[in-house]
């Protein structure tokens, strides 16, 4: 089994996790923060928008049952990846769209999905998605980089789709996104 991590953050944490929690060969999916400039940032201080962070998931998976490419592809079919800080009514900084990548591979995966879509001209408007590469002792912590440190959710935010179904923001945000990545890459789901 060959295990990778790659961070991801298209809007809300709660929508990426319960998307890739449905994907065969994902082991780990985590809500968190990474992208600021506080150390040990929590829900309501992000939300200030102060912090710089975004909501992110962490998404570990076995390369051998479920590729980076395809990640990306559920990534970019999921969420607008034109839209700076925001995500529909999400609006902040939390929200924008980032990619924290773990390896030179997975940052020319993205940079050549990016490119792809560009020259497709997928969306009506440039991709705004940052990309930043980290290394398992930075976005573990194990630096003093605290931009690149991944900063796990408070526990309420964890599986908080399966949790929550019918809470009104699960209902009318996160349950559409998850038939539409169940209906775009039903060969991907468990």
């Amino acid at each position: 089994m060959a295990v990778e991590t790659i961070f991801l953050g298209g809007g809300c944490f709660w929508c990426l996790e319960a998307v890739y929690q449905r994907i065969k060969g994902v082991a780990l999916v985590q809500s968190g923060y990474m992208g600021g400039q506080m150390a040990r940032p929590d829900y309501a201080s992000v939300c200030e928008k102060k912090t710089g962070h975004a909501e992110v998931v962490r998404v570990d998976f076995d390369s051998s049952q479920v590729t980076c490419g395809d990640l990306l592809e559920v990534f970019f079919t999921i969420h607008d990846p034109t839209t700076p800080n925001r995500q529909g009514n999400d609006v902040g900084p939390q929200y924008r769209s980032i990619i924290f990548t773990t390896s030179d591979a997975q940052s020319d995966l993205v940079r050549s999905r990016i490119a792809h879509f560009t020259q497709t001209r997928h969306w009506d408007a440039p991709i705004v998605t940052e990309l930043l590469q980290v290394s398992a002792d930075q976005w573990q912590g194990k630096t003093a980089e605290v931009q690149e440190t991944f900063w796990p959710a408070e526990e309420y935010h964890r599986d908080y789709f399966r949790r929550n179904p019918t809470q009104g923001y699960c209902l009318f945000v996160v349950n559409p996104k998850v038939i539409k990545a169940e209906s775009s890459f039903t060969a991907l789901m468990r």
